[in-house]
């Protein structure tokens, strides 16, 4: 099962301080819009989301359509079909998507010890 590209998405508490301390480590900013509380960095092929005020808590994310700079793919897994394998083994999902679109759209479900998973394609 192809899940597109990795990240994690971080709920911070201040995002500038957030931001400051990535800096430290080597990401630099790759997208989003400080102002509006969100910012994605990257160090490598690492990604990481600043998201302040719009998460309750960590996120593992995943972003069918695209490759780990963004990109859109070519061929990729669509999230319904994503959403219809994971029902079809018995996994329990938090949010759905409508069956009935294409294009953009997200589903989210939590591992074993609870920890959030996002399935959010882009494209």
């Amino acid at each position: 099962m192809d899940l597109g590209a990795f990240s994690i998405s971080l709920a911070v508490k201040d995002i500038k301080v957030s931001k400051a301390f990535y800096e430290k480590l080597g990401f630099k900013d790759f997208g989003g819009d400080i102002t509006q509380n969100w910012l994605i960095m990257k160090n490598g092929e690492c990604v990481i989301g600043l998201f302040q005020g719009m998460f309750e808590k960590n996120l593992l994310t995943f972003n069918p359509g695209w490759d780990q700079d963004a990109k859109p793919l070519g061929k990729f897994s669509d999230v319904r079909s994503l959403q219809r394998k994971l029902k079809d083994q018995g996994v329990a999902l938090t949010q759905e998507a409508d069956e009935t679109t294409t294009g953009p759209a997200y589903i989210s479900l939590e591992d074993p010890d609870g920890n959030a998973i996002l399935i959010d394609q882009h494209v």
